[in-house]
This record gives C-alpha cells, sequence and structure tokens, in this order.
C-alpha cells in the first residue's frame, strides 16, 4: 500500500456505511468495511426495501380485486409463500448489487462484530480467530434496533417486531399494531390491503405526529373506510396469550378495553444500536445511547466519524447515505456538511404521504407569515385516470416574498414528487419559479404546479372562490 493511502475503517454495511466506504474509495483511501450480518443492513434486508416489496405486491392484489370497474374481470387467488419468495428475490438482488459495487470498488468487506480496541484499532469477531485492523480514520455506520416499550408481555411469541412481520409465513386474520409511525402505517397497509382486519393503537392524538396534521388525518380517514380501526389517545397496558391468541390492554381517557388478535405487532420506533462497540475503549462521546457527532458528522475523538441512525436523530435510509458521504469526505481531508432542511419525509400507504421543510404547525410556532395553497388530485387528470384521486398537495410559503418553506403531500406519486419540494426548498426556490416551470401534462406533477397558483389565488384548474 503506499505510505499515502489513507486507512480507513468502515463499521456497518448499510445504506450509511456502504455509501461511506464507496465514497472514500472515489477518494483514494484504502477502505475496509466490516459488518456482523448482510450487506445493505437493515434498509435493504429487513426494513425499507422489503416492506415496499410487499406495499406493491399487496396494492396489486387490491388493485385487481377492483378491476372490475374497469371491465377486467379475473378468478384471485392469493399465494402468499409466492409473495414472501419475490420478496427474498428482491432482496437478494439489492444485496448482491451492493457486493458488486464494493467489490468494483476495490473495497475489503469483512464478515464479523467489530468494537474498538483503542482510538486507532479495532477488535473484528468472527468465524476464526479474532483480529486487530488498525486504522487512519474510522466511519461508525451501525444502524439501529427496533426499540421495545415497557409493557408487559411484548416478549410473548404472538408479538413480532417490523423483522418479524416482514417474514410471517401466513396472512393473519386479525393484527393489533402498537404505534402509529411510518412503520406503523405501512404495515397496516400491507396487511390490511392482503385482507387481515387491523387495528393500530397510538398513543398521540393523529397518526404520523411528526408530519403535516392536515393530510395525516385525511390518511387515517382513508385508511378507516377500508377497515382499518384506530385507536388514539391509547396506550396498551398490557399482552397476555391465550390459546395462541393475544389479549391487548388498552387505557384511554380512563377507559379500559381489550383486543383480541393473532398477533401483535410491536411498531413504536427504533433506536441507535451502539452496544457492543465498545466506544469507551476509543473514548468517543455517547448520549442516551447515540454517538454524539458535528455537522461535520465527526465525533470527539479525532479520526472517527459516524453516520446514519446510530447518532439518533433522523433515522431514514437517505439521510443516511448522505451523512456517510459528508463523513466520507471530511475524513480524506474534504469540508462538507450535513444540512437536514432538504430531508422528505415519506409513508409509503395508499395513498402514499411525504413532506419536507416546515409543516403548517411548525410555521406558526416560528411565528412566520405564511401562505398556503392546495391543489386536490380529485382535479388532476392523471390521478383521475388511475384511480387514485384522494390527497392534495400542500405548498406552505412566506407571504411576503414566496419563499417554499415547505410541501406535503398526499396521493398518488407521493413519495417520488416530494423531490421537487426538496430541490425547491434546497434552492430557495419561490411560487413564481415553480409557476415558471412548465410541468408536462397529464402528469401529477401538474398538482405541484396548481398548489403553487392556488397559493397565489390563481389555480386554474379550481372554481374561482365566491368572494
Amino acid at each position: 500500500m503506499p505510505e499515502n493511502k489513507t486507512r480507513l475503517v468502515v463499521i456497518g454495511g448499510g445504506p450509511g456505511g456502504y455509501v461511506a466506504a464507496i465514497r472514500a474509495a472515489q477518494l483514494g483511501a484504502e477502505v475496509t468495511l466490516v459488518e456482523k450480518a448482510a450487506l445493505g443492513g437493515t434498509c435493504l434486508n429487513v426494513g425499507c426495501i422489503p416492506t415496499k416489496a410487499l406495499l406493491h405486491t399487496a396494492f396489486l392484489y387490491e388493485d385487481m380485486r377492483a378491476a372490475g370497474r374497469r371491465g377486467i374481470n379475473a378468478q384471485l387467488t392469493l399465494d402468499f409463500a409466492a409473495v414472501q419468495t419475490d420478496k427474498r428475490r428482491i432482496v437478494e438482488r439489492l444485496v448482491g448489487g451492493v457486493g458488486s459495487l464494493m467489490k468494483s470498488n476495490g473495497i475489503t468487506v469483512i464478515t464479523g462484530t467489530a468494537a474498538f480496541a483503542s482510538p486507532r484499532s479495532l477488535t473484528v469477531t468472527g468465524a476464526g480467530e479474532p483480529r486487530i485492523l488498525e486504522f487512519d480514520r474510522a466511519i461508525i455506520a451501525a444502524g439501529s434496533a427496533p426499540a421495545v416499550p415497557p409493557v408487559s408481555g411484548v416478549d410473548l411469541p404472538v408479538c413480532l417486531d417490523s423483522t418479524g412481520a416482514l417474514a410471517l409465513e401466513t396472512v393473519p386474520e386479525t393484527l393489533a399494531i402498537i404505534g402509529g409511525g411510518v412503520i406503523g402505517i405501512e404495515m397496516a397497509a400491507v396487511y390490511s390491503a392482503f385482507g387481515t382486519k387491523v387495528s393500530v393503537i397510538e398513543m398521540m392524538d393523529e397518526i404520523l405526529p411528526f408530519m403535516d396534521a392536515e393530510p395525516a388525518k385525511t390518511l387515517r380517514r382513508d385508511m378507516a373506510k377500508k377497515g382499518v380501526v384506530f385507536n388514539l389517545k391509547s396506550a396498551v397496558t398490557s399482552i397476555e396469550e391465550t390459546n395462541g391468541k393475544a389479549a391487548v390492554r388498552l387505557s384511554s381517557d380512563q377507559l379500559e378495553d381489550t383486543l383480541t388478535v393473532d398477533r401483535v405487532l410491536v411498531a413504536v420506533g427504533r433506536k441507535p444500536e451502539t452496544s457492543g462497540l465498545n466506544l469507551d475503549a476509543a473514548g468517543i462521546n455517547v448520549d442516551g445511547g447515540r454517538i454524539v457527532v458535528n455537522d461535520r458528522m465527526e465525533t470527539n475523538v479525532p479520526g472517527i466519524y459516524a453516520a446514519g441512525d446510530c447518532t439518533g436523530g433522523l433515522l431514514l435510509a437517505h439521510v443516511a447515505s448522505v451523512q456517510g458521504e459528508v463523513a466520507a469526505e471530511n475524513a480524506l481531508g474534504h469540508t462538507a456538511v450535513f444540512n437536514a432542511a432538504t430531508t422528505p419525509f415519506c409513508v409509503y400507504g395508499r395513498p402514499e404521504f411525504a413532506g419536507v421543510g416546515l409543516t403548517e404547525a411548525k410555521a406558526l410556532e416560528q411565528g412566520l407569515d405564511i401562505t398556503i395553497g392546495r391543489f386536490p388530485f380529485a382535479a388532476n387528470g392523471k390521478a383521475l385516470i388511475e384511480g387514485e384521486t384522494s390527497g392534495q398537495v400542500k405548498i406552505i410559503a412566506g407571504k411576503r416574498y414566496g419563499e417554499i418553506l415547505g410541501v406535503h403531500i398526499l396521493g398518488p406519486g407521493a413519495t417520488d414528487l416530494i423531490a421537487e419540494g426538496a430541490l425547491a426548498i434546497g434552492c430557495e426556490a419561490t411560487l413564481d419559479e415553480i409557476i415558471a416551470t412548465i410541468h408536462a401534462h397529464p402528469t401529477l406533477s401538474e398538482a405541484v404546479r396548481e398548489a403553487a397558483l392556488a397559493a397565489e389565488g390563481r389555480a386554474l384548474h379550481l372554481p374561482r372562490a365566491r368572494k
């Protein structure tokens, strides 16, 4: 190895780790990546990708059951074993793709569990004898693990975490989901479409409490129309198992209730996974289990960086990847800063829900003078063609200059359309600039331009408001 080659080690092969490894290799480092399980981490193996694969199949099944209104009639059967096989095929292909990327970038991959031995060395254990890895720079991308609430019975066999819910061999008749966040809502969408009677239990007064409340309420109502039962402002006090069934006891406004279901999905979020890293040996600061970093993804120890879920904050795969890039660039002598302002939040239900920037509530809390434009997908030709007309595009802008402060989309293609909102915020674009951009017809994206027009009181495809 040339003397000027920086030896960089990455702990974790998820979206933060493998992207960091690739970027470091591009910048000329000698890179070693240590992964204790499979490349791709939680996202590719037991998170984003398998969840979206099941959602796609579930919605296809839902669409085919409703195809009669389009003049298509067919006898349908659901082979859930084949559904799971297809999901695994997709996962395996993507995981294999990450392996190919490692090879093509000259990155050494070691399967094993890494722990710090000093500020400049790791001990890697796994198959065979432990080995010591010495490094010049290190990037920790150890990911996260499901959070477990302090509720009696959550460890019973009838209870599942998200990994278990993705691996079910049969579709349960009834399912209770503890948590109305992204994981809970997406799993509710999956199994409801497959025919399960789903009940969602959420402690807050609305689902997806970190997102804009207006579209969140609409999404909940849409899902309720399809049979999903929501228990808001409710807490689970205990879970008991009898004859293979779960009795879930709820407490809400001094009222007690019990749900009897086949399975219980515990989906109250995730927490940084830093146990076992022996961070003390390197002197790395930790706060509540999360590795403390600055906006350059630097820890308090020079030469050691961290990225992704293990740092807390925004536990999202796309955030982890960008943080991995930032960490790699700074580790190799460049200057990069992580800015969360353009981070999109996505929920892949039906309809899809995505948001970026300030919510209406946050903008008002900050005392901002705002204008809001809304355009419903019911007035969009492409949405009507696709048969998905629920929801709207909502744009929040500054009243004086029209600067885009937030974009929130509930409707078909929302998780793709939100990129325009993220770009607008990143470029400090205004309503006028969105309006001046020609959007193709017929497309769902026209709804974004119409929402910008609506914010200025001049939407073209909505009836004029009466004075």
